[in-house]
């Protein structure tokens, strides 16, 4: 790779050790690690608080949102309580808002004190290259400041894509950023892309009543996952009451008066009150001043690294969503503490864990981690399946929550554990439990591990020795 080093400052010169561009979760482990490394940090971020588009337009928010929407419906379902006490008629989006405002001012303050703590400087504005050590920042009053560094890193984030095509200025096309200030009710909406953001907002709508069409560009939902995950949200989707159409795309979209018409290249239209535009992601990295340091994002704004996040300039670092897969705050977050082990120590041993979970916060929740059915069908990998359907637990009785399962893959000789995948309330927290076996190494991490555990009863995590043991009377 490359070195462009800056002959005009001297390292002794430089204002800081390291600046971070970003306070994401990428950013924020970055700059942790580093200061507590003993390095002199300056943390850049174009937002007037710290935390990144995960704090206050992703993450968050919208995992707030689908927290409250989530008790609403529980609320309704539970005949106790909806027979006895008075539910309010109109729950919007707008009153779902208010708890993730809240959540957000929390870790705001939270996030500052830990800057503040570390010695971090904080520097407001938009950054930009001027060369490989030194940025300007731009601030919103539009004055100018210099700082400079023996190394950088990029945890800028990523934002909606916007297609050139579709008026975004339109007060009733929606982004997943801007859908945060919506403060009406729609009576029906449209959600263009059935990814993780649009499969969870479609959750969210669909919950507070709104009539939601769910617009799918491939022939089936979260195709990653493990087949009979997609397709039991596929059912539970249909169930509440969300219409999916799958291999569509858009044609036109035009917004009138008070609603928003697409029409498909199927020869369909479709009209709705509004448009949630959630198809793709662009990397921030436009407004960065790339060409100064020889850097060129590609057509996503991601940077190309190597095995230590290093760019083809090596003292510029990239982490986070700017370089693609897997784009989780959880990954970022790592990557952010990996980079700065390699700026402190000059060397990259630590790497990221092989089997990242993912946590998608539909209702019900689906979190995965490891491989699935088709994976090894595909490498021809001799495994069995265990699973625990929650109806069929005490807790999940009493909780009243009985929709989901748990399902464990296994090698059938072996009996090491190769996947697990969970469908329904709290599978992002029960998920990491089989995750911490999987992590173990030698027979520790077999599926007979949670016949031989004894678990609090009632509990979720049972769900685990029910399918051990469902799985394990598979075989012969």
């Amino acid at each position: 790779m490359p070195n462009h080093e800056n002959k005009s400052v001297k390292p002794e010169n430089y204002d800081y050790d390291a600046i971070v561009i970003g306070s994401g979760p990428g950013g924020e482990g970055a700059a942790m690690k580093l200061a507590k490394g003993g390095l002199r940090v300056a943390v850049v971020e174009k937002y007037s608080d710290i935390g990144g588009g995960c704090t206050h337009w992703g993450t968050i928010p919208s995992k707030s949102l689908r927290h409250s929407v989530s008790q609403l419906i529980e609320l309704k379902n539970n005949t106790l309580f909806a027979r006895h006490y008075q539910v309010k008629e109109s729950f919007t989006f707008a009153d779902a808002l208010q708890h993730s405002e809240q959540v957000i001012s929390k870790q705001v303050a939270m996030r500052s004190s830990f800057y503040e703590r570390n010695n971090c400087d904080l520097h407001f504005g938009e950054a930009a290259f001027i060369d490989e050590h030194t940025l300007v920042i731009k601030n919103k009053e539009g004055s100018l400041e210099q700082i400079s560094a023996k190394d950088i890193i990029i945890a800028t984030g990523s934002r909606p894509y916007h297609p050139p095509d579709i008026d975004f200025k339109s007060n009733n096309i929606y982004d997943s950023d801007s859908i945060l200030s919506l403060d009406y009710q729609p009576k029906n909406i449209v959600i263009y892309g059935a990814g993780v953001v649009g499969c969870e907002y479609a959750s969210i709508f669909r919950g507070l009543g709104v009539k939601t069409d769910l617009i799918n560009t491939q022939d089936r939902l979260l195709s990653f996952l493990d087949a009979e995950m997609s397709d039991a949200l596929s059912y539970h989707f249909r169930n509440s009451g969300i219409i999916l159409r799958h291999n569509e795309a858009y044609e036109k979209v035009t917004s009138i008066e008070n609603s928003v018409v697409l029409e498909f290249k199927s020869g369909k239209k479709m009209k709705a009150d509004c448009l949630l535009f959630a198809n793709g992601r662009t990397g921030n990295t436009d407004r960065l001043n790339l060409n100064a340091v020889g850097l060129k994002a590609d057509q996503r704004g991601q940077l190309e690294i190597n095995q230590h996040y290093q760019t083809q300039v090596k003292n510029i670092y990239a982490i986070g969503d700017v370089i693609g897969y897997p784009s989780l705050a959880s990954a970022a977050y790592d990557q952010g503490r990996i980079a700065a082990h390699v700026i402190l120590t000059r060397e990259g041993q630590k790497k990221l864990i092989k089997d990242i979970p993912t946590g998608i916060y539909t209702i019900p929740e689906i979190s995965s981690v490891g491989k699935t059915e088709q994976m090894l069908t595909e490498q021809k990998i001799p495994y069995e399946v265990g699973r625990a359907q929650f109806k069929d637990l005490a807790r999940s009785q009493i909780l009243g929550c009985e929709v989901g399962s748990l399902k464990i893959l296994f090698h059938r000789e072996s009996k090491e554990i190769l996947g697990i995948h969970c469908f329904g309330e709290r599978a992002a927290e029960i998920i990491h439990i089989g995750q911490a076996i999987m992590e173990q190494k030698g027979k520790a991490n077999t599926i007979e591990y949670f016949v031989n555990t004894t678990f609090n009863y009632p509990t979720m995590a049972e769900a685990y020795r029910v399918a051990a043991l469902n799985g394990l009377n598979r075989l012969f």
